[in-house]
């Protein structure tokens, strides 16, 4: 569906727990106050609000009642809102996340995933010449999945997923096999990860471990090593611990705010139908978690 750029006033949100850090109120905010629009951004947290993630399918019809153009989703809710939408667009069904939803005419919600483009921009970006024969990632969820995909399409040899649930990580796997072709992916447990990382390019962490929320490693220190580049998911704080204590190690690091940038302007242009500029959202953010000083 064409979005009507006529319109100058547009009502979002983003759905998830925990989400109160989160700085997508603002890069959207500040790149639709530079393209002259009314844009109010709501963080609908479902911590705050005392409801299950299971309650996303009533705060989806909530918002599209209450005459929302649209919505991110966040963690733990990617996945878990599918069942409440009208359509999906082609990526959101192969990857099985969600992590935008546009109201369109009639009330129709329709899914879609701007974390795989996202990534792969971002990735593409900050690690262009990194090896990618064998690489590990940490986390099988919605972002996992996205990740993922977006890893495998940038030419990685194979993906080891590894989960506490040893099932969401067969899984992701299998999908990933039908997607790509088969031995592109395995699943495997923490418990193997020491041997894993031992013989890794790289590993890709998309867990909430490092966020506000939910600070510290994600894995043992010592499992670390120079060679070894390491991608994170968490943008705030924009250094997270595994960032930091890679970097001290000499590992090549991407940080989350190149993700977090590329899939909101993605999710601006699906709510709009306006070019957002990626540049300035990029210094957006930087200045916005404290990597470079406000200018004055």
């Amino acid at each position: 569906m064409t979005k009507d750029v006529t319109k100058d006033s547009y009502l979002v949100g983003l759905i998830g727990s925990g989400i109160g850090p989160s700085l997508s109120p603002a890069l959207h905010e500040r790149e639709a106050d530079r393209q002259g629009l009314r844009y109010l951004y709501r963080l609908i947290d479902i911590d705050v609000l005392g409801v299950a993630p299971q309650a996303v399918g009533d705060l989806v019809r909530d918002a599209r009642d209450l005459g929302f153009d649209g919505l991110n989703i966040t963690h733990p809710c990617k996945q878990l809102v599918i069942e409440h939408l009208d359509a999906l667009s082609p990526q959101a069904e192969a990857l099985g996340a969600v992590n935008t939803v546009v109201f369109e005419g009639g009330g129709r919600a329709v899914g879609h995933n701007t974390d795989v483009t996202g990534f792969a921009a971002s990735f593409a970006r900050g690690l262009p010449d990194v090896p990618l024969e064998r690489v590990v990632q940490l986390g099988a969820g919605g972002a996992g999945a996205a990740v993922a995909h977006a890893t495998l399409t940038l030419g990685a040899g194979r993906v080891t997923v590894v989960d506490a649930l040893p099932e969401r990580a067969a899984q992701l796997a299998a999908a990933l096999n039908r997607h790509f072709g088969e031995g592109r992916a395995a699943a495997s447990g923490p418990d193997r990860l020491p041997g894993l990382l031992a013989h890794a390019d790289g590993v890709v962490h998309a867990t909430p471990t490092g966020m506000a929320a939910h600070p510290g490693l994600p894995f043992p220190a010592a499992l670390l090593r120079p060679g070894l580049w390491v991608a994170e998911v968490v943008y705030r704080p924009l250094e997270t611990e595994l960032l930091r204590t890679a970097r001290a190690l000499g590992c090549a690091t991407l940080d989350g705010g190149g993700m977090a940038v590329f899939q909101a302007a993605d999710a601006f242009r699906l709510f709009t139908g306006r070019e957002p500029d990626s540049a300035r959202m990029l210094a957006d953010i930087a200045e916005l978690a404290g990597a470079v000083p406000a200018p004055k």
